[in-house]
């Protein structure tokens, strides 16, 4: 008897968020073994681009924090001295915020999709866009080197070709805001 007080007191001390997410590897640990590869594949891509948006949440915070601790007067002077402080595609769909620091930018889809890139991608999807060609032939080369180089922005805007109208979007804010090596 006196080790099943033990027992229930460990199952009681458990948090709730511990609980919500035992359930839900469980649950998640039940369904991996009826997919497929392609559903696994999926999956694992769907992850990693979560915790990469998990990621760039912890910098955005960090950046957040700083401006606030550095003043909104300098924040503001160094961002617009590095990025557009904010740029709108057709339909609200992108827009790409500088960061403060002028170090990286962040392409925000939907208003709630966060993806940040560096100064120095930027820069290259500028040249990418600024390659001359046809509208098709300008996103294909992008949609080439998001392929290549990042995978999970792609995942992350649900674009699965070069025909993708997002992608069309995506090219001309980045054509209208970008110059080549002015990021």
């Amino acid at each position: 008897m006196a080790k099943e007080k033990p027992a229930s007191k460990k199952v009681a001390s458990k948090r709730p968020a511990d609980t919500e997410r035992d359930t839900l590897a469980k649950e998640l640990k039940s369904l991996i073994l009826k997919l497929d590869v392609e559903g696994l594949s999926f999956l694992v891509e769907q992850a990693k681009v979560h915790l990469y948006n998990m990621q760039v949440d912890e910098i955005n915070q960090a950046e957040i924090a700083k401006a606030s601790s550095t003043g909104s007067a300098s924040g503001a002077g160094s961002k617009a001295a590095h990025a557009p402080a904010k740029t709108k595609a057709s339909g609200d769909l992108f827009r790409i915020e500088g960061a403060g620091s002028g170090s990286s930018y962040y392409l925000v889809y939907k208003g709630s999709e966060w993806i940040m890139f560096s100064r120095e991608e930027m820069g290259h999807m500028a040249a990418l866009v600024h390659a001359g060609g046809t509208d098709l032939e300008t996103r294909e080369r992008l949609f080439n080197w998001l392929s290549r180089e990042r995978g999970d922005v792609l995942s992350a805007i649900f674009v699965k070709d070069k025909f993708d109208d997002k992608l069309k979007a995506l090219t001309a804010l980045i054509k209208k805001n970008f110059k080549p090596g002015k990021s």
